[in-house]
């Protein structure tokens, strides 16, 4: 993987970039952040310009053998660890024993989560976990001579979830590692790693996404507009995987949006017969939609009152929930909006509590015509 491959993060990137141009390659780094900001992409394409043979100025070349093979993820001075299962097959699993599906899933998209990983091994639910099993076979790794590169790299992801005996043993490898031995460890919760392996490691913080660079590459790569994606971006905190989940919702983003402002024009019409038969359809669709439609109206009624209090750069829209909301807002006020939110709550509440629907969405729009009058 090339660094241009990766999403924003440019920082990074040249702060990688430096450190090899420099001689200044630290030993053991651990990449830290939320998920879905690259940090995988970012020790993957790091470690293939560690051992490009023809670097370029900010990228390695991507042609030479070794970029090939890592390309494909199967240079043999790169190694990966990462949380694994138990199964009837393997009872004390280590990483190898998946490393065809974790260049499979890898290679498709680094940008996942532990529990899509999980699923996509078929985990049924079982925790993932790097465990003493991994530690012999790290040592056995790190302590031969390299085959092609000048350094063997072990990227190791998830580090979080080893249990104590694997992070002692890692801890001892950190302390008096092989020579050119490079650790990149990959984490999103740095406090449920030793202390003593936090203060071995260089800390490189990969943050948010930025928005730009996320949004080109939303419109570039994604069936959606230019509005669309600016929407998703204003949505999703600077995570490329939460982008991606909001793109697969879009639908559901579109039937919430539809019952939304239907509900609202019908409420303030006072247009009982009409509200009847909202509350028919919408008691039809699952209590998981329900518990959806609740939240994305909390959402809609937050960002209307931002807009009637005049708070445009805080207000995230798509132009569609705009112009609706710009003709909503002077209904959504200092008077109401309290009690609206709480009308909402409360239905969300009972809903996720397997209340009678029915009741429960009647009572929430009848409430809702006279809030609406404040």
């Amino acid at each position: 993987m090339q660094f241009q491959k990766i999403i924003g993060q440019e920082k990074v990137k040249q702060r990688f970039i430096r450190s090899v141009k420099e001689n200044r390659i630290s030993h053991a780094q651990l990449l830290t952040g939320p998920p879905g900001v690259g940090k995988l992409a970012l020790a993957i394409a790091y470690a293939q310009f560690v051992s490009c043979t023809n670097r370029q100025e900010n990228d390695s070349c991507g042609v030479c053998p070794s970029c090939k093979k890592y390309e494909k993820l199967i240079h043999p001075d790169l190694h990966f660890v990462f949380p694994v299962v138990s199964t009837p097959k393997f009872d004390k699993p280590v990483s190898d024993h998946y490393i065809a599906q974790w260049r499979e899933l890898v290679l498709s998209s680094p940008y996942f989560s532990l529990q899509q990983w999980l699923d996509f091994i078929g985990s049924e639910n079982k925790q993932g976990l790097i465990s003493k099993n991994e530690s012999s076979e790290i040592l056995r790794k790190l302590y031969l001579k390299t085959f092609e590169a000048e350094y063997k790299i072990m990227i190791i992801w998830q580090p979080d979830k080893m249990n104590l005996a694997a992070a002692n043993k890692l801890l001892k490898l950190i302390e008096e590692p092989p020579e050119k031995t490079l650790f990149l460890l990959v984490c999103e919760d740095q406090e449920q790693l030793l202390k003593t392996i936090l203060s071995r490691t260089q800390i490189v913080a990969v943050t948010q996404i930025d928005p730009a660079s996320l949004q080109h590459h939303l419109a570039d790569n994604f069936e959606i507009s230019e509005d669309e994606a600016l929407n998703i971006v204003n949505l999703c905190h600077g995570s490329f995987l939460e982008a991606q989940n909001l793109i697969r919702s879009s639908d559901e983003s579109r039937f919430n949006f539809e019952n939304f402002s239907n509900l609202m024009r019908i409420c303030y019409k006072k247009d009982v017969v009409a509200i009847n038969a909202w509350v028919d359809e919408i008691s039809r669709i699952g209590r998981e939609k329900q518990k959806s439609f609740m939240e994305y109206s909390l959402r809609l009624v937050r960002e209307s009152f931002m807009l009637n209090q005049k708070q445009d750069r805080i207000s995230f829209l798509a132009k569609e929930e705009k112009e609706f909301a710009s003709k909503f807002s002077p209904f959504i006020n200092e008077r109401n909006t309290a009690q609206i939110y709480e009308q909402l709550n409360q239905a969300h509440f009972h809903i996720e509590r397997n209340g009678y629907a029915k009741l429960v969405f009647m009572d929430m729009s009848l409430n809702m015509i006279k809030l609406l009058k404040l």
